[in-house]
């Protein structure tokens, strides 16, 4: 298998986005959630393009798979925890739409790149 370059791939370049919409976003929030939920959303942001870059120093596109599948994991955790701010009223509703639109386009990126990665 020859490796992939992570820095070209769309899913990384549109993750890394996300990390910085991530951590503006949750600069806003309250005090009380710095080591709760500002906490748990930059990491599960971060995870997402750190998951797709580790995988494509693997051997195998299996393994890289497994990296993948856990990257699109975090997407599923950040957008529910996009869902619980927006529940909170910690982000306005139009803002709640675009960030979900971007998070679920990289699932789809993600997903779709998993369903054509030959093993």
């Amino acid at each position: 298998m020859k490796r992939h370059n992570f820095k070209k791939l769309k899913i990384w370049q549109d993750s890394i986005k996300l990390v910085s919409d991530s951590y503006e976003l949750t600069k806003t929030f309250p005090d009380s959630e710095k080591f709760n939920l500002c906490s748990q959303m930059n990491r599960c942001a971060v995870s997402i393009p750190s998951n797709i870059s580790e995988g494509s120093s693997k051997s195998t596109n299996r393994h890289f798979k497994k990296f993948l599948e856990n990257s699109l994991g975090s997407a599923f955790e950040w957008e529910t925890q996009l869902i619980v701010s927006y529940n909170e009223n910690y982000v306005d509703k139009e803002k709640f739409e675009y960030l979900e639109n971007r998070i679920l386009q990289i699932q789809k990126m993600i997903g779709s790149f998993i369903d054509n990665l030959k093993e």
